[in-house]
């Protein structure tokens, strides 16, 4: 049996500056993890990219293909948009795909593959009348949602902790979604 593929895909939310652990923790559920970053958090860690390559075996995508290139991912099994940012959500909700950490899970999840997303933003962010509304546009169109007692609770204004942003719930999330 093949190891099942997880796309791990990152915006540029607190906990993204500690994206190896959600990576460890999914390769320890058994997951062959594959790293997509939003162009802002590929820039965090640029001097460290080399790092998340060696950790993955594959390559970090930030950007689209061109169209003369080839795929250099496997086919994902699941998707894992974690940490989301505000600014992703209401994107995503609002169906604008302007990054490849967007549009890849946009569209896989109108192709069947299972796609999960966990939040990571302040209540202030998360008191914009967007936010609801792109939490249901996602919803209705079938990811699971990690909000909430159910995912990550927003946190008041600079008082967030993204080392203990919970990677055990976000996975937890990906295998209740996934058949293997």
């Amino acid at each position: 049996m093949t190891t099942p593929v997880l796309y791990l895909i990152a915006c540029a939310a607190g906990p993204t500056q500690y994206i190896d652990d959600g990576v460890r923790a999914a390769q320890t559920d058994g997951w062959d993890v594959c790293l997509i970053l939003t162009p802002s958090a590929a820039r965090w860690w640029e001097p460290r990219m080399q790092e998340l390559v060696d950790l993955t075996g594959h390559p970090v995508r930030s950007r689209y293909k061109l169209p003369w290139e080839t795929d250099v991912l496997p086919k994902a099994d699941a998707m894992l948009v974690a940490p989301m940012s505000c600014t992703t959500l209401n994107k995503w909700g609002a169906g604008i795909a302007d990054t490849v950490a967007i549009g890849i899970p946009s569209e896989a999840v109108h192709m069947g593959v299972p796609v999960v997303a966990m939040p990571y933003f302040n209540q202030a962010q998360g008191a914009q009348p967007a936010v609801a509304r792109s939490i249901a546009a996602l919803r209705e169109q079938g990811v699971l949602v990690l909000d909430g007692r159910d995912g990550y609770a927003s946190h008041p204004p600079k008082q967030g902790n993204p080392k203990a942003y919970s990677w055990g719930k976000a996975i937890a999330g990906v295998r209740s979604q996934v058949g293997i």
